[in-house]
């Protein structure tokens, strides 16, 4: 099967990937989910939601102090690496990802489209002004705008939110478009982002998931790899 998905990839004209929080998870950086998801009693659900920033913002911006902190020291593996070189020999390929934590980025990547956000990005409440951020620890917690002392904000998409239009209407049309899709390290069960693998389906383009385990769409795609991102994708680009 990793020939045959060589072979796609080297034939598609239009390549789109789609990645989700596996591929980070082999990098160490935690899901914040379930039973090992909890930061001090609180979940994540009950965090990333403009409610809980209203009622105690000092609280939330500490759990995403303490999410940025642990992300200082975790590097991009080699699955963020092969998608890095993927566009850079091929500048046609479109990186989606749901995941804030900027390893893309620093693996090389260029042009990623964020559905999330970027744990890294700041926004003022008051003026609006946006920002890129990366002390870790934060020097003020809450911080605030360096133009007109207004709280900031992470700058992420939280429950309840909906997803930056401008990039949400790239990713849709790049999905719509694509001949093929690349759907790495995602349980592609969180909506509006799910919707892009059926959505790639219907309109004619092949499906080729790369997971370490089966998820609701693997029984649709043309293609299911059962793996770690960061051994599977660098055998695609051979």
């Amino acid at each position: 099967m990793i020939e045959k998905a060589r072979e796609w990839i080297r034939e598609s004209r239009r390549p789109v990937a789609l990645t989700g929080a596996g591929i980070s998870a082999e990098s160490g950086v935690p899901t914040f989910r379930g039973a090992g998801g909890l930061w001090r009693q609180f979940r994540a659900e009950d965090l990333a939601t403009p409610q809980a920033f209203h009622r105690d913002p000092k609280l939330v911006w500490e759990w995403y102090d303490f999410r940025r902190q642990s992300l200082k020291g975790v590097e991009p593996n080699a699955g963020h690496t092969f998608l890095a070189r993927w566009q850079m020999r091929r500048p046609e390929v479109v990186l989606i990802t749901q995941n804030v934590d900027g390893l893309h980025d620093r693996a090389g990547s260029r042009n990623v489209l964020k559905l999330h956000g970027d744990i890294w990005m700041v926004r003022c409440t008051v003026c609006g002004r946006e920002t890129r951020n990366e002390e870790a620890p934060l020097d003020e917690i809450p911080p605030s705008c360096a133009d007109c002392t207004g709280l900031l904000r992470p700058g992420v998409v939280w429950f309840g939110e909906s997803l930056p239009p401008g990039v949400w209407e790239r990713a849709e049309d790049a999905v719509d478009d694509c001949d093929l899709l690349l759907v790495v390290g995602t349980s592609a069960v969180v909506y509006p982002a799910a919707g892009l693998v059926p959505s790639a389906k219907s309109h004619g383009a092949r499906v080729i998931e790369v997971n370490l385990e089966e998820t609701p769409v693997s029984g649709t795609v043309d293609l299911s790899l059962l793996g770690k991102a960061g051994e599977i994708l660098p055998e695609l680009l051979r």
